[in-house]
């Protein structure tokens, strides 16, 4: 229960620090949920990563809606990623998956539960 509510607080937050700071709030936000929230390290890790996985993968979705997937296709065929607009935002959400649940297992470090 506590990995399900540290998700839903972790996106919540990470959205409302992307209107006010840059990318990197989202660890901010991914970091004060698993430092308030005591966790073990591998379920905090997979919060701030779950968390911003899922936030990033639907605001990135969503935006590729707005503009009919044109920039998506055309950063795609820059990548190797075969011109998909899907795996750009899978790549997308990946990567900032991997800054919060760093930044949650920082948390849970700090907090001093160290068992994984």
């Amino acid at each position: 229960m506590k990995l399900f509510i540290s998700v839903i607080l972790i996106a919540l937050l990470a959205f409302v620090s992307g209107l006010f700071l840059p990318w990197w709030g989202i660890a901010i936000a991914a970091f004060l949920v698993c430092l308030l929230i005591p966790m073990r390290v591998g379920k905090a890790f997979l919060s701030g990563f779950l968390g911003v996985f899922v936030l990033w993968a639907l605001l990135a979705f969503w935006m590729d809606m707005k503009n009919q997937h044109l920039l998506s296709k055309k950063i795609a065929e820059l990548f190797p990623l075969g011109g998909s607009s899907i795996l750009l935002i899978l790549v997308t959400a990946f990567i900032g998956a991997l800054v919060g649940g760093f930044a949650g297992m920082t948390g849970s470090f700090l907090r001093g539960r160290r068992q994984f």
